[in-house]
């Protein structure tokens, strides 16, 4: 399963992962709109900065993720072993257990008030796209999408 992966020494630290990530995300799909939504969409990327050092960090889909183990209600599920680990917003109870499991950092707590309670967000490799939008977008190629074993 191709999945998305940092090259660490090439983020200069511009966001434009996040930006494409949040447009990509929205109801309207217009980078003018999509800020001024209600509730604005939450970027499922994010850059962390560490000194002169960035990394864009996304879930990694891993193949035995902790995430979904950790899971109590089974929100945290993947369709079969070459599918995208994905978030059933119905039954996230917003424990953050997902969160604290991954070894990644890559799952955020969305406290907005889209939802009836507060869930957990990631990365769900942008679905009817090639090629997730924060990997399109990137000027300085740090972020690949690839099968790796």
């Amino acid at each position: 399963m191709k999945r998305v992966y940092p090259k660490e020494d090439a983020c200069i630290d511009c966001k434009l992962c996040e930006v494409a990530c949040l447009v990509e995300h929205s109801e309207t799909k217009d980078i003018f709109k999509a800020y001024r939504e209600t509730p604005r969409t939450l970027s499922k990327a994010f850059v962390e900065e560490d000194g002169p050092n960035s990394i864009s960090i996304q879930c990694r889909h891993c193949t035995d993720a902790p995430c979904i183990d950790a899971c109590i209600t089974g929100a945290m599920q993947r369709a079969d072993d070459d599918s995208p680990v994905i978030i059933d917003r119905d039954k996230c109870v917003g424990c953050w257990m997902c969160i604290m499991a991954c070894p990644f950092g890559a799952i955020q707590m969305d406290v907005r008030k889209k939802d009836k309670h507060k869930v957990s967000s990631k990365c769900d490799l942008c679905p009817g796209r090639n090629i997730p939008a924060c990997v399109e977008i990137c000027p300085n190629r740090a972020l690949f999408f690839e099968d790796r074993e």
